[in-house]
């Protein structure tokens, strides 16, 4: 950051207040040096000067917006942002309400630069869904505006024809929760006649050129400009810097956002269509000069659009209605009478519908939350405008201008120096030129121009060259006699938008409305009042150049808006002056904890207070003064340097109360917390104490009678003894759950009844052994109850006859241990003898003739058909016990025995 300081420091002077000499030459030579370098911001103090350079630069994006936030004002360059950033934080840190005035020259930049404002309030300040869509109005309200209250003149392409002040509300938050308009003197003239080079209003072109073609045939409209005479009087109709078809497409896009129903938007393209087919109604007039209408298909256009008798609408153009008792007479127009008629119903109906649009805009934004509120105003009025031929609208434009520069002096010059003689502060009069005789001039009272204006349009008589005021007033509309039968046929439109407008107006109300002039004074003196109740904030526009070119710099265009703008008085007041007052009370109430002395109560005077307070903060003499009831601060450094230190010292006492607060909260949420833990605890040592005693007496009464059961166990079965025979009865089963016997040959495990339950104890006993000897039974083998089938034989054979019998019960039975013999012609045969003693032989070899008749007799008397087993290739044998052998059988010439070379006995037949 301090880096980009440095380099815009190189080029030129960031704040004029600076400047080693205030002369005008000194003042242009540092513009022309910051804008020749696209660096069109410079400060006077806290007034913004800002000079059009007809072009886009890359300085108002969002990267630049978070650049601006919260920064002091002058820690950054100059910036219309560092401006708006500084009001929003004034207004929150002070609670009052701010406006910005943005004044200069046609062509200045004073439109885009209050667009640039509330781009930057819409982003910087912080927001929610409904907050989004609040600023989101008040964005899309400024092309809706600009559509129908703006138009290209000589000197701008976008040039607002109408004044606006826009408020926009926060609320204590710094959230922008609504808004409101106030719109002055629309220049409703420029609807029927533009000067050479100059449009009529915006949405009249982007309708032609924009609309879609069903849109365009259902108003009766071509899509060529050329053809309606409202139109083409400044022969410019198209210009290359203005892209109607998108701006259409924009202004479509914004009436939906501000709430505006599609029944709506229609009534109103309806309305901008009847008022050019209104532009393209001709007349003639007859031999007596009386006017003729000659166009009755624009007559039938404007009749349906705005759904009122064709009949009734040609009668109101073509004749004078008078009234004398109870007799109407219809006199006729003269051919100027029926233009003004035409041109003054067009003005009419466009001015309302502008009107009612505002007023929609304002309804869209209101916030209807009672709380107080702050606001920012932003106040973008029309600029000077000079022309060759200057019409009323201009009078009134430069009524307006020298009026807001009266503000300006009253406020800054005037008012100033006037509070430093009342402070009494040591001052040197810096001399300007006040512009009061020249608002006197416009509207003192019966000599200003206004008051002879409204005489000589109240004069009898017709118009004439010589009464020119009357005549100009004339073209305004507010002719006595034609007016009233065109309010009653506009109070009939079936367009709801006309109707409404219209319907405001007393059509039986004889008495003659106020001038135009009379209205706009009124309106400027109640503008004038609700900016002299708001701090003010200032932003100059200048205009660059006269032909809107890029980089071109006319020095003579530049100093003459210098001069009449009351920069270089405003210059020497600030170089002279103080950049902050504020009285003592409050003064000392926001800074006081800076001060050990003054914090966190002064007891004194406040004067005194702020004496003590900017020792101890260390001011020099030359940067302050002390006047009657104010402090007056020369530098702005010096308030920033005490503002930072504030900062740090709020961070610092919020960090501290933040730790008593906690504490404080922390020591109740203990003291709190202890209180329910003893309420708890005692509740529960209460419950306990119920348990206890509960369970006691309910012990004392179990025993008691298990005593007297047990008394009376050996009797019958009576209430006194049932529970406990009941108690040992279930005992004894639990007990035996747990020690019922493994096997079915164990006989000993039986859990020993007692008397009650003996017999009890048997039927369950041969139960137990029921089952088990049923899961034994269904889980034996086929080939395990083979084994003991033939363990029952050897069993009747051998028991109580051979002494070693009981030992062979364990060992079950093999059956391959009989005989093996291999699937060749061979005649050997293996019997296979099991025997525990490594001394005995084991497994037997034989070679037998009649190998058959031997293994059938042997089958038959062994009654073992299954205990001979034919192998193929090898049969294993055990000669010796734990000693292998095998003996490979194979086919051969001729039969023999030998040793085969893996060591095995090879037999081949």
């Amino acid at each position: 950051m301090e880096g980009a300081l440095t380099a815009r420091d190189r080029v030129g002077i960031q704040d004029f207040v600076l400047l080693d000499e205030t002369t005008e030459e000194a003042v242009l030579s540092n513009l022309k040096k910051r804008f020749s370098n696209d660096l069109i911001y410079t400060y006077i103090g806290t007034l913004l000067v800002s000079v059009n350079p007809y072009k886009e630069l890359d300085i108002y994006n969002k990267t630049q917006m978070e650049l601006y936030m919260g920064v002091n004002f002058f820690e950054l360059p100059p910036h219309i942002y560092a401006l708006a950033d500084n009001a929003y934080h004034t207004m929150l840190t002070e609670y009052n309400n701010h406006f910005i005035l943005i004044s200069g020259e046609s062509g200045a930049g004073k439109t885009e630069a209050s667009k640039k404002i509330l781009q930057y309030y819409a982003v910087s300040c912080p927001s929610t869904a409904l907050l989004n869509t609040v600023r989101d109005k008040m964005l899309m309200s400024n092309p809706v505006l600009e559509a129908f209250g703006n138009a290209k003149t000589l000197k701008n392409d976008n040039s607002s024809r109408f004044g606006k002040y826009m408020d926009i509300q926060f609320d204590s938050e710094g959230e922008a929760v609504g808004g409101h308009i106030l719109n002055y003197l629309l220049e409703k003239s420029r609807v029927v006649h533009q000067n050479h080079g100059e449009r009529n209003f915006h949405i009249f072109y982007q309708l032609v050129q924009g609309g879609a073609e069903d849109l365009l045939h259902k108003l009766g409209l071509e899509r060529d400009c050329h053809q309606y005479n409202y139109l083409t009087q400044g022969e410019c109709a198209i210009v290359s810097s203005i892209n109607d078809n998108n701006e259409w497409k924009t202004v479509k896009n914004a009436l939906q956002i501000i709430n505006i129903d599609d029944t709506n938007i229609n009534y109103l393209f309806e309305i901008v269509a009847s008022v050019l087919h209104l532009g393209n109604i001709r007349f003639d007039a007859d031999i007596k000069g009386n006017a003729l209408m000659n166009n009755n298909a624009s007559l039938r256009w404007v009749s349906n659009l705005l759904d009122v008798d064709a009949h009734i609408l040609q009668e109101g153009l073509t004749y004078r209605k008078i009234e004398a008792k109870a007799d109407k007479i219809l006199s006729p127009f003269t051919l100027d009478h029926a233009i003004y008629v035409r041109d003054a119903l067009a003005k009419a109906i466009y001015g309302q519908t502008f009107t009612w649009l505002v007023s929609r805009i304002n309804e869209s934004m209101e916030n209807k939350d009672s709380s107080r509120k702050t606001v920012i105003g932003l106040l973008d009025i029309y600029g000077f405008e000079v022309f060759y031929v200057n019409s009323f609208e201009q009078f009134c434009i430069n009524y307006c201008n020298e009026k807001l520069q009266q503000l300006f002096i009253q406020l800054t010059l005037k008012s100033e120096q006037e509070e430093y003689e009342a402070e009494g502060i040591e001052w040197e009069p810096v001399q300007f030129f006040n512009n009061k005789i020249i608002c006197d001039l416009v509207e003192e009272k019966h000599r200003g121009i206004i008051s002879i204006l409204d005489e000589e349009c109240l004069r009898p008589g017709d118009a004439t060259d010589l009464t020119f005021l009357e005549r100009l007033e004339d073209k305004m509309g507010n002719h006595p006699h034609f007016v009233t039968n065109i309010k009653d046929l506009m109070c009939q439109s079936k367009n709801a938008i006309v109707r409404e407008c219209f319907s405001t107006l007393d059509p039986d109300n004889r008495r003659r409305p106020e001038t135009v002039a009379t209205q706009f004074k009124s309106s400027l003196l109640k503008l004038t009042e609700i900016l002299m109740a708001k701090e003010a904030w200032y932003i100059r526009c200048l205009k660059s150049n006269e032909s809107k070119q890029t980089g071109l710099f006319d020095e003579a265009l530049i100093r003459h808006q210098v001069k009449y703008l009351g920069l270089m008085e405003h210059l020497r007041v600030r170089r002279a002056g103080f950049a902050y007052r504020r009285k003592y009370d409050v003064f000392l109430k926001r800074y006081k904890p800076l001060c050990p002395a003054t914090w966190p109560h002064w007891r004194g005077l406040p004067a005194d207070g702020v004496e003590v307070l900017v020792q101890h903060l260390g001011y020099l003499p030359n940067e302050y003064k002390m006047g009657r009831t104010k402090i007056f601060i020369r530098y702005p450094r010096t308030l920033y340097a005490t503002e930072d230190a504030y900062e740090r010292c709020k961070h610092e006492l919020a960090t501290r109360l933040q730790a008593k607060y906690k504490g404080y909260k922390a020591k109740g949420e203990f003291k709190k917390q202890k209180e329910a833990a003893t309420k708890i605890e005692t509740c529960w040592r209460g419950v306990q104490a119920r348990k206890e005693r509960e369970k006691r007496a309910w012990a004392v009464k179990v025993i008691k009678q298990f005593i007297k059961g047990y008394l009376t166990r050996g009797e019958a079965k009576s209430t006194d003894n049932s529970e406990y025979l009941a108690f040992v009865r279930q005992h004894f089963l639990n007990r035996l759950k747990e020690n019922l016997p493994k096997s079915v040959l164990d006989k000993t495990t039986w859990y020993a009844p007692p008397p009650v339950a003996k017999e009890a104890s048997e039927i369950l006993r041969k139960l137990c052994y029921r089952v088990m000897v049923r899961k034994y039974v269904r889980g034996i083998t086929p080939q395990r109850k083979a084994q003991l089938q033939l363990k029952f034989v050897t069993s009747s054979i051998f028991k109580g006859k051979k002494e070693s019998y009981p030992q062979s019960v364990a060992q079950p039975f093999i059956d391959t241990r009989i005989s093996t013999f291999s699937n060749l012609t061979d005649d050997m045969i293996v019997f296979h003898i099991t025997c525990e003693d490594p001394k005995q032989k084991g497994d037997l070899l034989l070679q037998c003739d009649h190998l058959y008749e031997f293994l059938t007799k042997l089958s038959v008397v062994a009654n073992k058909q299954n205990a001979i087993k034919v192998v193929q290739g090898t049969i294993k044998m055990e000669p010796h016990p734990g000693k292998e052998s095998a003996i490979d059988f194979t086919t051969g010439q001729e039969p023999m025995v030998y040793k085969a070379k893996n060591g095995h006995l090879m037999v081949a037949s």
